[in-house]
């Protein structure tokens, strides 16, 4: 068997790198390849690689930039990618890194088309852009190669998207798969048959999700790539509410991070009064109008215009975020956004497929016709029949939440947290985070610090437990509770998904009990969180997360819980 190492890093070690590493490590083990990994850089830990693992060596993969330790390889085969290779097609790198199959290698997405292989192009999404995008490429990928079809994947990430696909790319391709929790601009894939699912079903069974989209997908329709207006009915249908939620959602988060963290830095410089118009004209003073004022003020906008966007595509979003603005002038907070959202994109949705034009005046339609009716609509219901009612609830659910102390205070804290760690990354995790999140925006902040925490301690858990622990651990799974440390301080949940899918009935319950843990401390200290992300790097930042003392309390105490539990739970491993 040939033996591959493989050194990730650089530099600053990044959450990328991390999951970089890990996709490394999961290919091998389903390919039956022997690999030996060295994580590089600061914030690494765990053993580098043996001089003896060198030595025994057929090939060595170098992944990433800055030091990597080149010089120990001396004359050996080896491969140099960038992170975003690996985590695009973890089975093309390593291919191309074994001896003699670099060049000749069959790259996936650029073979020819011979017998009854498929040209796929895909597309992944989730809310936050970060481990599920990953994932599920990594799934369509790997379910395309055993099934001997050639595959490219386009990952909408945090940070925009990766490996865009070309037209060249979409035109000679056999379907397009979209495995997305959150809406996708289809205006390019007309002509073209098109399945969409959620990025769960890529990660579950890539093999069964490409059977299906080959035998299901449907051809894009011509309404609309002439007008934009409204994606297929069928795909429109099978997205959801909730994936248009989630949309919405993921669009709203960049606002309420900058927003708070703006916030929270006014208050550093300005003190507690810095947003008062005695301070006017100081540093603090200009960071709170610029987080309060403008970054809060977009909040509901955004999230009302983007689940109308994902609902009817882009003339949806003016009706929508015009919909989402009355909601917070009439005080209808996230609750009147959601509803505006909703009521704009389902009505330009109905006027896309109800008016018909003639073909020489079909342009006016995205442009005019629907953004006119569509806010005319979404704007009289906000006003005079849904503003008050949702305003009247929203005032009612603050109350109480913000005097909520007690054993009230505790059981919320326990089910918050327990929700994210049922299924991590999942359905409910997500109900949890993304409730929570949009509560900042009325200025209730307990609920959101108590998710981060809960969605921390699976990974740090686990983590944890591997080291008290060992003996109920692999090496493999030992070497695995590394990157699960790291994507625990990052707030990324699914880093404890492995181990879980390993020894479900023992690990998921343990899980689940930590997280409730830490979830109800944390609400019954009244710890606060000012942003919806950033896990431990957030605790430096002046007032980002208050108190501190009470978030480090109720995360440890969740990371032991699990940790303990898993530990106690699992059997030795032979």
């Amino acid at each position: 068997m040939t033996h591959l190492v493989a050194v990730v890093g650089g530099g600053d070690l990044s959450t990328h790198a991390v999951l970089a590493a890990e996709a490394l490590r999961r290919a091998a083990g389903r390919r039956n390849q022997r690999l030996d990994l060295e994580l590089r850089g600061r914030g690494a830990t765990g053993a580098p690689l043996s001089e003896g693992a060198i030595r025994d060596a057929d090939a060595v993969l170098l992944v990433g930039t800055g030091d990597l330790g080149e010089g120990r390889f001396g004359a050996l085969h080896r491969a140099k990618v960038a992170i975003e290779d690996v985590l695009a097609d973890v089975d093309g790198v390593i291919d191309r890194a074994l001896p003699g199959k670099g060049l000749g290698q069959k790259v996936s997405g650029t073979a020819p088309e011979t017998g009854g292989r498929k040209r796929i192009v895909a597309i992944t999404s989730c809310p936050t852009g970060i481990a599920h995008t990953f994932m599920a490429a990594e799934g369509i990928q790997a379910a395309a190669q055993a099934l001997g079809h050639a595959v490219r994947v386009e990952t909408q990430g945090s940070v925009g998207a990766r490996d865009a696909l070309t037209p060249e790319e979409i035109a000679a391709a056999d379907i397009v798969l979209i495995a997305a929790d959150t809406g996708v601009d289809r205006s390019r894939f007309f002509g073209k048959r098109v399945y969409a699912t959620t990025t769960k079903a890529a990660i579950r069974d890539g093999k069964g999700l490409i059977a299906t989209a080959l035998k299901d997908a449907e051809l894009q329709g011509a309404a609309a790539a002439e007008s934009d207006a409204a994606r297929p009915a069928a795909a429109e249908t099978k997205a959801g509410a909730y994936k248009h939620l989630m949309t919405g959602v993921s669009f709203m988060l960049p606002f309420v991070v900058a927003g708070g963290l703006l916030i929270a830095l006014a208050f550093a410089f300005g003190g507690i009064d810095a947003m008062s118009a005695a301070n006017k004209g100081s540093l603090g003073y200009a960071l709170g109008e610029i987080g309060a004022k403008a970054a809060f003020a977009l909040i509901v906008p955004a999230l009302a215009g983007y689940i109308a966007f994902s609902i009817a595509d882009r003339p949806g979003i003016a009706p929508g975020m015009i919909g989402g603005m009355l909601a917070a002038n009439l005080n209808a907070g996230f609750l009147g956004g959601i509803v505006a959202g909703f009521i704009a994109g389902y009505t330009v949705s109905f006027l896309s497929r109800s008016i018909r034009l003639p073909k020489n005046l079909e342009g006016l339609k995205p442009v005019l016709i629907l953004p006119l009716i569509g806010t005319l609509v979404t704007g009289l219901l906000m006003v005079y029949v849904v503003g008050l009612p949702v305003a009247a609830l929203l005032a009612a659910l603050t109350g109480w939440l913000k005097g909520m102390q007690g054993a009230s205070a505790l059981l919320l804290g326990l089910i918050l947290g327990g929700m994210m760690a049922v299924d991590m990354g999942g359905p409910i995790n997500k109900a949890a985070y993304a409730s929570s999140a949009a509560l900042i925006s009325s200025g209730i902040y307990t609920p959101m610090a108590a998710v981060m925490l809960a969605g921390m301690t699976p990974p740090l858990g686990i983590a944890l437990a591997t080291r008290l622990f060992p003996g109920r651990f692999s090496a493999q799974e030992r070497e695995a509770g590394t990157a699960a440390a790291v994507l625990g301080a990052a707030f990324i949940t699914e880093g404890a998904i492995p181990f879980a899918a390993a020894d479900p009935l023992r690990v998921i319950p343990a899980l689940v009990a930590g997280s409730a843990v830490a979830g109800a401390i944390s609400m019954t200290l009244g710890v606060e969180l000012r942003v919806p992300h950033g896990g431990l790097f957030v605790l430096p930042i002046p007032n980002a997360i208050t108190p501190v003392l009470g978030a480090v309390a109720a995360l440890a105490a969740g990371t032991a819980i699990t940790a303990v539990l898993v530990g106690v739970s699992k059997k030795r491993t032979a």
